[in-house]
C-alpha cells in the first residue's frame, strides 16, 4: 500500500518533534523507512523506541503517533509528558550547536545541489553538534513532501560517511521546536532562495 501524503506528513512532523529526544541512530532509520513509504515498520518500531528511551509525548504528538501506528496497542503505553517517568521533554536542555565550516565539504555541496533544485525549498543551513562538533546537522526550510527530501539527504550523507545522518526539514511558516531553534541559531547558512518580487 502506498504511503498517503497525510500519513507521510504526520510521520514527518512527529519525527521532527522527536529530534533531540530520540537517539540519532533510531531517528535516522525511522526517517529512512518513512521516506521509502514503509509505514508498517515505522509504526511497529516507534512506540517501542519511545518506551525504551523513556520519551514522553504531548497530546498533539500522541495524535500523530496514533495516525502513524494505527491500532498498535503500545501507543497507549507511551508516557505522557509531565509525569515523573518522562525526563525527555521538548523543553529539556539541548546540546550546543556550532556553525558548520565556512568552506562546505563535498557532502554539504551535494546536499546543496539537491536542496536548490527541490520544489518549495527556501534555505539550507549547516551546523555541528557535540563537544567536538562531531555530528553534522543539515537544516532545510521548506520542501514539498519533506519526508522524501529528508530520506534523499540522509542517503547522500551516508554515502559521505555520516553513520547517523541528521537532516531536519522544517515546513515554512511553522514555529520550530526548541531543538531546531537552537540548531538554527548555531548554524551557518549555506544557501537561501532570493524571493521573487512582482515588478
Amino acid at each position: 500500500m502506498a504511503l498517503s501524503d497525510e500519513t507521510g506528513a504526520a510521520g514527518h512532523e512527529l519525527l521532527v518533534r522527536l529530534a533531540g529526544r530520540l537517539p540519532d541512530d533510531v531517528l535516522w532509520r525511522l526517517r529512512d523507512w518513512l521516506a521509502a513509504g514503509a509505514i508498517a515498520p515505522v509504526g511497529a518500531l516507534l512506540p517501542r523506541a519511545l518506551l525504551r528511551n523513556r520519551v514522553g509525548v504531548t497530546d498533539a504528538e500522541r495524535s500523530l503517533l496514533t495516525a502513524i501506528c494505527g491500532g498498535n496497542r503500545l501507543v497507549d503505553a507511551v508516557l505522557g509528558l509531565g509525569g515523573p517517568w518522562s525526563p525527555h521533554t521538548p523543553d529539556a536542555p539541548h546540546p550546543v550547536f556550532a556553525a558548520g565550516p565556512e568552506l562546505p565539504d563535498l557532502a554539504v555541496l551535494g546536499a546543496l545541489a539537491v536542496v536548490r533544485g527541490y520544489p518549495g525549498t527556501t534555505e539550507l543551513r549547516h551546523a555541528r553538534r557535540g563537544p567536538h562538533g562531531e555530528q553534522r546537522i543539515l537544516l532545510v526550510t521548506g520542501g514539498e513532501r519533506p519526508w522524501e527530501l529528508t530520506g534523499t539527504l540522509q542517503r547522500l550523507l551516508r554515502v559521505h560517511g555520516d553513520r547517523t545522518p541528521c537532516v531536519e526539514v522544517l515546513p515554512v511558516g511553522t514555529d520550530p521546536p526548541a531543538y531546531h531553534q537552537a540548531a538554527t541559531v548555531g548554524s551557518r547558512s549555506v544557501w537561501a532562495r532570493i524571493p521573487e518580487y512582482a515588478s
